[in-house]
C-alpha cells in the first residue's frame, strides 16, 4: 500500500533522531544517512497502518541495520590504509543530536566516539541507546531481541570499557578553548618548548588519511614528538599548499561539541583536528584529513559565515 503524505511526513519528522541515532552507532555521516535511507525504504514497503509505535519501530529497523552495517565495517577497517578516525561533525550539524545532558554530550565527543570502536555492536548500541537517548532497558531489550537484564549487563559493561579508556577528565568549553587558543600561538611560533607546556606527558596525535592525503600511520607519542610534529604541521610549504590546492585558513571552532582546529582552502574543508583538553594540559589530537569524510563538513562550514581565519598555514 502507497504511503500518504502523513506517512511520509511521520517519517521525516522521526529522521533527525534516526540520523543521530545511526552517526553514533557508525561514527560516519555519509553511513549514517545511507542507514536512515534503508530505514525509509523499509517503512516504506511495511503496512504502516498496522505499526502501532511508529517511533519504537522505526529505530528497532535502523538499530539492526546499523548492527548488520558494523560487522562488515569492521572487517572493511581491517584493511583500512593507516588509522581510523570517525568522521567529524562541526558545530551546528543537526545530527549531533541532543545535547541536554552531559551524557549525551559526551557520547557523540569525538574521543568516546573513537573509545566505542572498541566496543562490540550491540554493546555499541545499548551504550548509545541508553546513554545518549535515554531509553529505558525494557525498550532497548525489545530492540535487541535480548533481555531486560542483559541489557542492564551489556551496558554497565559498556560504560566501563568507556571509562577505562578515558584516562582523564575533559574541561569546561571556555577554559578548553582558551587553552587551544594558547596551542595555535605556540604552534606558529617556531618554537618547541611552548607546546611542550601546553601538553601532558604522555599526549598523543593521531591522522587519518585513508590512503588519500599522507598521514603518519602509528601515533605521534610523548610531548616532545607531538610538540615537534605540531611545529612542523603549522610551517608554510609549497608542497603542503599544491596537496590541498592552495593556502589553509586556519580557524577555532568545535567538532563534536568539542574545540577544534578547522583548516579551510576556499570553501572546501581539508582538515579538522579534533583537540582533547584536560586539567593536566592537551592529551589528544585526532586529526581527520580523509576527504572522504570531510565532505560534510565542508557542507556545513559554507552554510554559515565563520568570519576570518586566526591566520593562514601551508
Amino acid at each position: 500500500m502507497p504511503l500518504t503524505m502523513n506517512d511520509v511526513d511521520r517519517f521525516e519528522a522521526a529522521r533527525p533522531r534516526l540520523e543521530a541515532i545511526a552517526y553514533r552507532l557508525l561514527g560516519s555521516a555519509s553511513e549514517a544517512e545511507d542507514a536512515v535511507q534503508e530505514a525509509f525504504l523499509r517503512w516504506q514497503a511495511a503496512d504502516v497502518a498496522r505499526i502501532e509505535v511508529p517511533e519504537a519501530w522505526l529505530t528497532k529497523v535502523l538499530t539492526n541495520l546499523c548492527l548488520n552495517q558494523l560487522t562488515s565495517a569492521r572487517v572493511r577497517r581491517e584493511t583500512y590504509v593507516g588509522q581510523w578516525l570517525p568522521e567529524p561533525l562541526l558545530e551546528g550539524d543537526p545530527m549531533l543530536g541532543p545535547a541536554d545532558t552531559a551524557e549525551q554530550r559526551e557520547s557523540v565527543s569525538y574521543a568516546v566516539l573513537t573509545l566505542m570502536e572498541r566496543l562490540s555492536p550491540n554493546e555499541r548500541a545499548v551504550y548509545v541507546l541508553r546513554e545518549a537517548f535515554d531509553y529505558p532497558h525494557r525498550e532497548i531489550a525489545e530492540i535487541l531481541d535480548i533481555s531486560e537484564a542483559s541489557s542492564q549487563q551489556v551496558f554497565h559493561r559498556a560504560r566501563k570499557h568507556i571509562a577505562d579508556g578515558k584516562a582523564r577528565t575533559e574541561i569546561d568549553a571556555e577554559a578548553a578553548r582558551r587553552i587551544v587558543e594558547e596551542f595555535l600561538a605556540a604552534a606558529t611560533s617556531g618554537q618547541t618548548e611552548p607546546l611542550v607546556r601546553l601538553l601532558t606527558a604522555d599526549a598523543v596525535s593521531i591522522g587519518d588519511g585513508g590512503g588519500k592525503v599522507p598521514a603518519r600511520a602509528k601515533p605521534f607519542e610523548g610531548a616532545l614528538a607531538v610538540a615537534r610534529f605540531m611545529r612542523g604541521l603549522f610551517r608554510p610549504a609549497p608542497a603542503k599548499r599544491a596537496l590541498v590546492g592552495g593556502s589553509a585558513g586556519i580557524f577555532l571552532s568545535e567538532a563534536n561539541g568539542r574545540p577544534a582546529v578547522v583548516a579551510v582552502v576556499g570553501d572546501r574543508v581539508v582538515g579538522v583536528m579534533c583537540v582533547e583538553v584536560t586539567p593536566e594540559g592537551i592529551a589528544s589530537f585526532r586529526n581527520q584529513v580523509n576527504p572522504d569524510k570531510l565532505d560534510r563538513a565542508s557542507a556545513v562550514w559554507a552554510g554559515t559565515d565563520r568570519g576570518e581565519p586566526l591566520f593562514r598555514a601551508f
